[in-house]
């Protein structure tokens, strides 16, 4: 689909990126000749990734991995870690992956639950965009800022409270920074991805194998989403091929949040064909041609 030099020379940190989505994407991003940085908490996961990601896209076109253990929640950290990597290449792109999920009643979270989730999320967001974004802006540098959200970001979802209060906030502050920043090329997308099978995170939110299969039906296309569609559609925002998209929100889900918001889009899988036969409009008789 993409040519291999698409993002030949660009330099790239993507947050979260030793596991899951991050992960499928740095691979893509090498691929496709990205110099890529991952960061994570994690030495051990970090090591891990960037030995398997150097295997697996050895011989493609000027594709290189580096690994940087850091918490996105502290700001001093990550600071330090994006001087280190200005100093060897300015960055020209920053994907916040950076991710943290807990299912639970929220009666029974405790308040470092939530300081977690939106540590992680929210602030972690803000920490590398502005440390990245105020040298953009300082070198007069393009760039782009690709963040990951959730379909849930405008209504809310009961039992992620704190994901849904986080990943709202980087929404309005994905928006928020197309504007500001856009004039002086910086471009900030997000996307919002549905299900898409990951490692852990199913076995986290989705414990029992009935579950997936209830949370296939509410998807229109019938499955989840892969990681190779995810890191795809990443590779198009970042490039230049998207130069004129700012402040976009894409959803990627199958179509299970439109599903979701038509009061009666569930009676195609729950009504039988007798009953839609039933169901039929009666013949009205046009009165324009009597």
């Amino acid at each position: 689909m993409f040519q291999n030099n698409l993002l030949q020379n660009k330099h790239i940190l993507i947050t979260g990126g030793g596991t899951g989505l991050g992960k499928a994407t740095a691979q893509r991003f090498l691929e496709l000749g990205a110099q890529v940085h991952i960061c994570g908490r994690r030495q051990d996961v970090l090591t891990a990734t960037e030995h398997e990601l150097r295997q697996r896209t050895n011989g493609q076109p000027n594709g290189k991995i580096h690994s940087h253990p850091c918490d996105v929640r502290d700001a001093t950290a990550v600071d330090e870690m994006i001087s280190k990597i200005w100093s060897k290449a300015p960055l020209d792109i920053l994907m916040n992956n950076a991710a943290g999920n807990v299912l639970a009643r929220t009666e029974d979270l405790s308040l470092g639950a939530f300081q977690s989730v939106i540590g992680i999320v929210l602030m972690g967001t803000l920490h590398t965009t502005m440390a990245c974004g105020r040298r953009w802006l300082a070198e007069k540098r393009k760039a782009v800022v690709l963040n990951i959200t959730t379909t849930y970001t405008t209504t809310g979802s009961a039992y992620v409270v704190p994901s849904a209060v986080a990943k709202a906030g980087v929404q309005a502050l994905t928006r928020s920074l197309a504007v500001e920043w856009g004039d002086r090329g910086i471009r900030m997308n997000a996307i919002a991805p549905g299900p898409i099978r990951t490692e852990g995170a199913f076995s986290r939110l989705l414990p029992r194998p009935e579950l997936e299969d209830a949370a296939k039906k509410r998807i229109p296309l019938g499955r989840f989403g892969t990681m190779e569609e995810f890191a795809n559609l990443a590779a198009f925002l970042v490039s230049d091929g998207s130069a004129y998209i700012n402040g976009e929100v894409v959803t990627m889900d199958g179509g299970e949040w439109l599903q979701g918001a038509g009061e009666f889009t569930s009676l195609g899988r729950e009504l039988t064909q007798k009953e839609w036969e039933m169901m039929k409009p009666k013949r009205v008789k046009d009165s324009s041609k009597t």
